[in-house]
């Protein structure tokens, strides 16, 4: 008989190509894992790869088992989130996804709400860039992912939460200088430091410069916005820094934040999962949560003064 153990580890095996990176996936060892979809293979009476070493190619029967098994392995996970939508609102394990340029600055208000509102919820955290974010949500690797919207993708379904604008980070010792200057004109005469390919954050800032008809002379690819931050702090140029961010990341003795004087850059964060999902409410109320986490970080800040200008 068929099992859906079989099935886990050959949809795992189907994805990447290669039997040690499935059998990570899967938490099991490879001879586990080589011999569950031999198993799989004697029980169907087909050969669904051909090996290659550590990789593999898909047969033509391989490949529509392939599509059948993730079929059927969504449908179970449908099970799975319709039990715990049974158990109550925000029950259970939970996967959750989240970028870079979000989780540090959010992630620990977040999860400390949840404990007190939601203690029967097991909030697993996955950061990482968006479009691996994506591809994990679209195939059930994550029940839901924090992003910046929209997300070009018909089998997804979203909810935006708030929007986070855009304000100029420069050296505290330039910021006379841009007091007295168009914020446009000069913004577009300075070097603009930037995430390393692949962030979304990056992506919106190269958006912005386009539209505004500003040249990005981008002189650093970092991994990091405190690596950037830095880079600013030393005057070896500018960026835009997202509003959420720049409690934790300014330096306000060696860091200025300059407002956009009209029609300043946002990027609107939201909340995302499958439209088949059976998780529905509980996507909702996560998604009320995070609001109100934002709104009361946001009370928090303006009483500080940490984002005065």
């Amino acid at each position: 008989m068929v099992t859906l153990r079989q099935l886990r580890y050959f949809d795992a095996l189907a994805r990447t190509r290669h039997f040690g990176m499935a059998a990570d996936q899967c938490a099991v060892t490879q001879p586990a894992l080589s011999m569950q979809i031999k198993e799989l293979e004697r029980e169907l009476g087909l050969e669904l790869v051909e090996r290659r070493g550590n990789s593999v190619v898909l047969t033509r029967a391989g490949q529509e088992i392939a599509e059948r098994a993730e079929a059927i392995l969504g449908q179970v996970r449908e099970l799975s989130e319709l039990a715990c939508q049974h158990q109550g609102v925000l029950s259970g394990p939970m996967r959750l996804g989240i970028i870079p340029s979000v989780a540090p600055y959010l992630l620990p208000a977040i999860l400390t709400e949840v404990e007190r509102q939601y203690p029967k919820l097991d909030l697993q955290i996955r950061e990482t860039q968006t479009d691996m974010l994506v591809d994990e949500l679209s195939r059930g690797d994550l029940d839901a992912v924090l992003i910046a919207l929209p997300v070009q993708n018909a089998q997804l379904e979203s909810m935006p939460l708030f929007d986070d604008r855009f304000l100029v980070a420069v050296q505290a010792q330039a910021a006379d200088q841009w007091a007295s200057k168009d914020v446009l004109e000069w913004i577009g005469q300075e070097r603009l430091l930037l995430l390393e390919e692949g962030h979304c954050l990056r992506d919106q800032a190269l958006h912005y410069c386009q539209i505004a008809n500003m040249q990005a002379r981008k002189a650093l690819g970092a991994a990091s916005l405190t690596t950037i931050m830095q880079m600013v702090a030393a005057g070896h140029g500018i960026t835009l820094l997202p509003e959420l961010c720049a409690a934790t990341e300014v330096d306000r003795k060696r860091v200025a934040l300059i407002p956009f004087p009209e029609n300043p850059p946002i990027r609107t964060l939201g909340l995302v999962w499958r439209r088949t999902s059976g998780r529905k409410k509980d996507f909702s109320a996560l998604g009320d949560l995070i609001k109100t986490v934002r709104q009361n970080d946001q009370g928090t800040e303006k009483a500080s003064g940490a984002l005065e200008q």
